[in-house]
C-alpha cells in the first residue's frame, strides 16, 4: 500500500498543504486535476525528487520519506522517456538491475522476460534512435519495472502518442501491471486514460488546500 500523510510542499509562493492518500497494493489509482494544480510536485515527492517540508510517505508498510530516490523501490515512466541515447534497448531492461547488482543470469531472464511481456523481443539490439513512439514508450516503462518496484508512477506517460497507438500502449500497461502486480500512480488529463487504467480517480482539488 502507498499511504501519503499530510505531505506539506512548498515551492516559492506556490504549497500544497496536507496531502493525504490510499493506494492499496496491487490497485491503480490517477491523479486528476489542471495544468499547474500540483499533480507533478506531489509525483516527485513520492519519488524522492522533491523535497518536502513535512508529512509521511510510507510505502508497503516502511516510511521511504527520507530516503534516496534509488532506494525507495519507487519507478517512474516520465512524458518523455528520457531513454539513453547511448544505450540499446536490452541495455535499458538491464540498467536497473545492474545497479543493484543482480547476477548475470537473474539479469538477463528478467530483460527476457520484459521484452516479451512488452513486445520488444525483435528490437532487443536498437538503438533509441531507431524506434517508433510506441516502441520507445514500451522501452521506457520496461526500464521502470525491471527492478520489481513497489510502486510505478506514470507522469503524462501516455502523452505526444497517436490515437491508435495510445490505445495499444494503455492495454500494454493495464496487462503488464496486472502481470506484475505493481502498484501505480497514473497522471492524466484524460479521464477515458484513468478510467482504462486505474480502479480509482482523485481529484487533486478534493486533497488539500493550496495557495
Amino acid at each position: 500500500m502507498l499511504d501519503i500523510q499530510k505531505l506539506y510542499i512548498q515551492a516559492g509562493a506556490f504549497k500544497l498543504d496536507s496531502v493525504s492518500f490510499q493506494i492499496k497494493s496491487g490497485m491503480s489509482t490517477a491523479l486528476m486535476g489542471p495544468s499547474g494544480s500540483g499533480k507533478s510536485t506531489i509525483m516527485e515527492a513520492i519519488c524522492g525528487l522533491r523535497h518536502i517540508q513535512s508529512g509521511d510517505i510510507i510505502l508497503a508498510d516502511k516510511n521511504i520519506t527520507q530516503l534516496r530516490p534509488g532506494e525507495r523501490q519507487v519507478a517512474l515512466v516520465p512524458q518523455d522517456n528520457v531513454l539513453f541515447p547511448h544505450m540499446t534497448v536490452r541495455e535499458h531492461l538491464e540498467f536497473g538491475p545492474k545497479i543493484q547488482q543482480w547476477n548475470h543470469r537473474e539479469i538477463k531472464q528478467r530483460s527476457d522476460d520484459l521484452a516479451e511481456q512488452l513486445g520488444l523481443t525483435p528490437h532487443l539490439e536498437r538503438m533509441p534512435e531507431m524506434l517508433s513512439g510506441g516502441e520507445a514508450k514500451r522501452v521506457a516503462l520496461g526500464r521502470a519495472l525491471a527492478t520489481r518496484p513497489q510502486l510505478l508512477c506514470l507522469d503524462e506517460a501516455l502523452t505526444g502518442l497517436d490515437g491508435p497507438t495510445c490505445a495499444e500502449i494503455l492495454q500494454l500497461i493495464k496487462r503488464t501491471i496486472a502481470q506484475e502486480g505493481t502498484t501505480t500512480l497514473q497522471i492524466t488529463h484524460s479521464k477515458d486514460e484513468a478510467t482504462a487504467l486505474s480502479q480509482t480517480i482523485i481529484r487533486i482539488d478534493d486533497l488539500f488546500s493550496k495557495t
